[in-house]
């Protein structure tokens, strides 16, 4: 294991065009970010060959996907170049082009493209142990202790809007909510991209993580263990329950005029739906009143009805209670002068 991580190590050493050759549908799952997918096989060929492996063995699949390679040859050759070409330079030690390419295990998927490669006398390398020892590099950087700083406070409070303040002004942070294009709310998905599947969101973390200066602090905003339908890796997630934890405090005004800002932006049918997944919670009364305010674009009032029910919900949040520091910016505009006081209060 230790050898094929060290061969990891030295395979991101390089710089250049990183190809993932799997099928789609393990692509989606989860790769290397920054990677392009050019795969050998398509999902349903993938099926065909996994199909003979099982009932017929090793050699007569080989042979079904060596002839799957064949009729596609000139298509993969075609889509390799045009992904080589799409990059200017990127030099290697020896100021050379590298070409990096990787399957599931480092097996014949890769050495198949390696080969077609080496014959147009380009320079690449392949990952020994392929997309299963990039994952066990993920999995295994979450075991590491972090110096994490929790940045928690009631909705409303712009902690999302601080903790893009903190990285503009390069402090180390992790937007959770940014990684998982999600919010954390029944507003969450609101304006922003589809999911990245579980994994891939693990992958994102553990690259930001790998970027750190390790002895740092790291900066995450509070969430619970799930952000839609990503969940915050299990080690990584018991680490900020127990960490330093800085409370934004502002005023009920400072946080109406936030959630109108980030929200009255959204069509009405999409807010709609968003409060009708909590109308139980809401109750009939003030889910009728923030419907009409919607219609109305009374957004304070829409804003209000929100803002009591998640003040509910926030009394049962966790993250970091233990140690705890009180920092109110009532009335404060965001910008480089609330890093002193955050500063202060580490």
């Amino acid at each position: 294991m230790y050898f094929k991580r060290k061969e990891l190590e030295k395979f991101r050493s390089f710089k250049g065009p990183l190809i993932d050759v799997r099928s789609p549908s393990e692509y989606y799952k989860g790769h290397m970010p920054n990677s392009i997918n050019i795969p050998l096989f398509d999902n349903n060929e993938r099926s065909i060959i996994g199909t003979i492996y099982k009932k017929e063995g090793r050699k007569k699949a080989v042979m079904e996907g060596l002839k799957f390679f064949e009729k596609k040859m000139e298509l993969l050759l075609d889509n390799l170049i045009m992904s080589i070409e799409s990059y200017k330079t990127f030099p290697n030690k020896n100021n050379e082009l590298f070409i990096r390419i990787y399957c599931s295990r480092g097996g014949m998927r890769s050495q198949s493209i390696a080969w077609l490669l080496e014959k147009y006398k380009f320079n690449l390398i392949t990952l020994k142990g392929g997309y299963k020892i990039y994952r066990r590099w993920v999995l295994d950087s979450f075991l590491k202790k972090y110096n994490i700083v929790v940045i928690g406070g009631k909705t409303g409070t712009g902690k999302t809007r601080l903790l893009s303040l903190l990285e503009k002004y390069k402090y180390q942070t992790i937007d959770l909510e940014g990684f998982a294009c999600h919010r954390g709310s029944t507003f969450g998905g609101l304006g922003m991209n589809e999911q990245p599947s579980n994994e891939q969101f693990e992958n994102i973390i553990a690259e930001k993580l790998n970027s750190f200066k390790f002895s740092n602090n790291i900066f995450v905003e509070a969430e619970s263990a799930n952000i839609g339908k990503c969940k915050i890796p299990h080690e990584f997630f018991n680490q900020m329950k127990y960490s330093r934890r800085i409370e934004i405090i502002r005023s009920e005004s400072n946080r109406l005029d936030e959630l109108i800002e980030t929200y009255s932006v959204f069509k009405k049918g999409e807010l709609k739906d968003s409060l009708q997944r909590i109308k139980k919670r809401l109750g009939p009364q003030r889910t009728k009143i923030a419907l009409e305010s919607i219609d109305n674009e009374e957004w304070d009032l829409v804003c209000k009805s929100v803002l009591d029910y998640y003040d509910r919900c926030y009394e049962y949040e966790k993250i970091g209670r233990e140690n705890i520091t009180f920092l109110d910016l009532t009335d404060k505009k965001y910008d480089e002068n609330i890093l002193e006081l955050i500063n202060n209060v580490l």
